[in-house]
């Protein structure tokens, strides 16, 4: 039996120049694979290979080459299509040492290919027990020796016997993580910018019917004045719109940077070889008939993505509205939308393809601009962490929009966010369908964290999350508009007594700290205005401008006066102008003021004041969480990673993997479980009361001491009081019931549960709530990530509705909270580090104005069966 290798060993991924390549491990059939490959290397990368000529390999060495045991020696390979280019491999040559080699085909060297090879080859190493790489290495191949220092990992060098010998520690360092993920950044962002940014397109399936899907996306490019040449393919026509026709994408003169697919779903696929084999570069498939259709259409995307990504193009879409560039330097326009917005500073993402138009034209009725537009349909490949890579870099774009249905893979949008957020606002609108997966209607898998966990990690990250697309866009024009604020505290300027009012209150339940109103009278004019504002400028942090006339009059004399304030004061301000909504002309700063950027200083404007401070709310508690700096996990003390993961693999091959104790588990993590002793009859309860010590409690053994009424009794102080109290809960809970005595924990406390789960898609999440059957039917619990910081924790703690109850607040004690942090730190230590653990429940946990009391605990463990989303080495997902 031929040996075999980790399915997930395999990976697309994508290269420093924005292609892609397919990394699998080399097999036995792969030998004229290599032969081919091995004719195309130049005399110089066969040198610095093997130290000398070699014209060819031999039979015996191609076999040696391409058989390995994926244990001791593994080969990785790039390949792109058909043909391999590239090979990294390592052979063990001691317990936990192996040596390592390279070798890319010249034509591919420069792109990334060894740095990405490096990163898998390295994790698979881990997995086999290997700690370090030794690499010998030829003085005069500076490539490669200043490629092992640049990998971030801890190297060091030798001079011995005419060569270099490398000695790499391949544990990962804060500096291997930070190159790995700014080569990721390069990488996506470069793919992203080559769909943007085309020299030429082509339009496959453009025909001469009238609203055909290739012809509506041929004429927008031509009515956007595309800079570049515009190619439409169809089998038996000679032009299309005026526009000489081709019968394929081949058979085109000049070369073809991206492809818009618009022919039906069954002949897509010969369409993608066609291009691959023209070298195009990127494809936005607007063709339905895939995933949205069920399992044949699943499999046909799949094959798709497949495809393309096998020859190097990313894929937008199927199923998809197309992709749009405003820079007057690019004028894309693939879209099926006839107009788009004009130029703006404004990156907007839509997964949906359907609503996409809709959408476009709410933001130019709003009077908004884009810098760049994309819809992914079914999202089979380029996905919003694509676009966060891209927008995070991009001069243009100043404010980022998502439309979601669903998230890919939520572990790294909350790392990519977390970090884009920090200079770009991220305004995502949630969907009633969204899910980790697939949206909803493209066979989506149930969600297994409530809607409360999304929303927890949007926050975390510091994005802002909204209920619609009203909201969206409110949030977003005064984003694109004015500048952040600084605080809390609110002017609001009216010239009618209601419309303040309902301004003020919407201010107070919105968390915001509102001045008292600055009521101008029905008659009020652009004087009036001048002088309020100029005297609220100097004492809060934003200033919202009502002006609603009874009869109309100088509506142009006061718009401008809002105007000067926006441009001079330096803080926001929003209007409810006449009603009106988006950006009428009279708020608009003219173009040739602010670096001839019109968005800057104008006045957004809404229909009612508290449409205006809902909008402002969500911007105050963006600019407040992005002033936070940025924090990594707290070092812990009494923390034993290595022998938790001992615990954890012991009961995965003792056959005892599901539901465990987790007391030894929770010790190495500094967590003390308060013992509890199993009782099968009164006298053995009176006889562990006597040991554990006075007084105690009688409960039961399982889960349902804290989901079932009347399953516990507390403060036992003598032998007659657990007698009565077994017979009591047996009868209660039925005679096959365990029973459990502990220590009765200090008095007054209020009860919590902890709990950690490995979910599929998030990874570690770390929930908190309070116990009792109240708390869990008004679901009233809170969810972070894993690792948390101190603020996460701080956060987790305050987050829940029953908070007040922790800090002194409706009569009961304040309880120690530090210790509850701490608690919650070290928990998400342990969920982090051991993927194993699939599920730790602390319940019930006790806390008092004394300490954290954690008196029941049990775990799930599982084999870990494939690296975490946004864990291990880069790949496409």
């Amino acid at each position: 039996m031929e040996p075999q290798y980790p399915a997930h060993w395999e990976a697309d991924v994508v290269l420093g120049d924005g292609g892609t390549a397919h990394l699998r491990p080399i097999r036995p059939e792969d030998a004229d694979l290599l032969r081919a490959f091995y004719s195309r290397l130049s005399d110089q990368s066969i040198y610095f290979r093997f130290f000398g000529p070699r014209p060819r390999l031999s039979d015996r060495e191609v076999t040696w080459f391409t058989t390995v045991d994926y244990v001791n020696r593994v080969a990785l390979i790039a390949t792109l299509g058909t043909e391999m280019v590239a090979v990294v491999r390592y052979d063990r040559v001691g317990d936990h040492e192996a040596e390592v080699a390279f070798l890319v085909e010249d034509a591919h060297q420069g792109r990334g290919v060894a740095s990405v090879l490096m990163e898998h080859l390295r994790a698979a190493a881990r997995e086999r027990g290997i700690t370090t790489f030794v690499a010998d290495v030829l003085p005069s191949n500076s490539r490669m020796t200043a490629f092992f220092r640049q990998a971030g990992y801890t190297a060091q060098s030798r001079f011995a016997d005419g060569v270099v010998r490398m000695t790499l520690d391949l544990a990962s360092t804060e500096t291997s993580r930070e190159v790995t993920m700014a080569r990721e950044h390069r990488a996506e962002a470069r793919s992203i910018e080559r769909l943007l940014t085309p020299s030429s397109v082509v339009v496959i399936g453009a025909g001469r019917e009238a609203g055909g899907i290739g012809q509506t996306v041929l004429r927008n490019l031509l009515g956007a004045d595309f800079n570049g040449p515009v190619y439409p393919v169809h089998r038996e026509v000679r032009a299309v719109a005026g526009v000489r026709a081709y019968k394929s994408v081949s058979a085109i003169d000049g070369d073809v940077d991206l492809a818009v697919v618009a022919v039906p779903a069954d002949g897509v696929l010969d369409v993608v070889e066609d291009c691959a084999r023209k070298g195009v570069k990127g494809l936005v498939v607007v063709s339905s008939g895939f995933g949205e259709t069920g399992p044949e259409g699943r499999e046909r995307q799949d094959e798709l993505v497949r495809i393309a990504r096998a020859y190097g193009l990313r894929v937008v879409g199927p199923n998809c509205l197309g992709i749009a560039n405003t820079d007057p330097a690019v004028r894309l326009n693939a879209t099926l939308a006839a107009r788009l917005p004009g130029r703006g500073r404004v990156g907007f993402f839509s997964q949906s393809g359907a609503l996409g138009t809709a959408l476009l034209q709410r933001v130019a009725q709003r009077g908004m601009g884009i810098s760049t537009f994309v819809s992914a349909g079914n999202r089979a490949d380029v996905s919003g962490n694509d676009l966060l890579q891209y927008w995070e870099e991009d001069p243009a774009t100043d404010v980022i929009l998502l439309y979601l249905e669903s998230l890919g893979n939520p572990r790294k949008f909350a790392r990519l966010a977390r970090r884009t957020s920090r200079t770009k606002p991220i305004v995502v609108v949630k969907s009633g369908g969204m899910t980790q997966g697939v949206p909803v209607g493209h066979a989506a898998p149930k969600l297994r964290l409530p809607d409360s966990a999304l929303t927890a990690l949007f926050e975390q990250a510091g994005v802002i999350r909204v209920d619609d697309l009203t909201q969206l866009f409110d949030v977003a024009q005064l984003l694109a508009y004015q500048p952040l604020p600084a605080g809390r505290r609110v002017g609001v300027v009216s010239n009618s007594d209601a419309l303040a009012l309902l301004a003020v209150d919407a201010c107070l339940a919105a968390g915001l700290e509102p001045c008292p109103a600055a009521n101008l009278g029905a008659r009020a004019g652009a004087a009036d205005y001048r002088r309020a504002l100029g005297e609220l400028c100097g004492e809060v942090d934003a200033l919202v401008a009502i002006y609603m006339p009874p009869v109309p009059g100088n509506a142009a004399e006061v718009a401008a006066e809002l105007v000067r304030t926006a441009t001079e004061s330096g803080k926001p301000l929003l209007a409810t102008f006449e009603g009106r909504l988006g950006v009428p002309p009279e708020l608009r700063v003219p173009q040739e003021t602010r670096g001839g950027d019109p968005a800057k200083g104008s006045v957004p404007s809404y229909p009612a004041p508290e449409e205006a401070v809902r909008a402002l709310a969500h911007v105050v508690r963006y600019a407040c969480g992005r002033d936070r700096p940025p924090a990594a996990p707290p070092v812990l003390e009494g923390i034993d990673t290595a022998g938790a993961r001992a615990l954890v693999a012991e009961a995965i091959e003792s056959g005892d993997a599901g539901e465990m104790d987790a007391t030894e588990l929770l010790a190495r993590y500094g967590v003390d479980v308060w013992p509890a002793v199993a009782v099968a009859s009164p006298d053995e309860g009176v006889a562990a009361a006597e040991k554990l010590g006075w007084p105690v409690v009688v409960r039961s053994a399982g889960p349902e001491v804290v989901h079932r009424t009347g399953a516990v009794r507390l403060g036992l102080s003598d032998a007659d009081d657990v007698r009565r109290a077994y017979e009591e809960l047996a009868a209660v809970l039925g005679p096959d019931v365990t029973l459990a005595v502990q220590r009765m924990a200090p008095q007054p406390a209020v009860t919590v549960v902890v709990r950690a789960v490995d979910d599929r898609d998030f990874g570690s999440v770390v929930s908190f709530g309070l116990g009792g059957v109240t708390a869990r039917l008004l679901g009233d619990e809170a969810y972070r990530l894993a690792p948390l910081t101190a603020q996460d924790a701080a956060d987790l703690v305050r987050s829940v509705r029953a908070a007040p109850l922790l800090f002194g607040g409706h009569g009961y004690p304040p309880v120690a909270v530090p210790a509850l942090a701490d608690l919650l730190l070290r928990v998400g230590r342990l969920a982090d580090e051991l993927p194993g653990v699939t599920r730790l429940d602390l319940e019930p946990v006790l806390v008092s104005a004394d300490g954290v009391h954690v008196l029941g605990a049990r775990a799930a463990v599982r084999p870990p069966t494939t690296p975490r989303p946004d864990h291990g080495p880069r790949r496409l997902r």
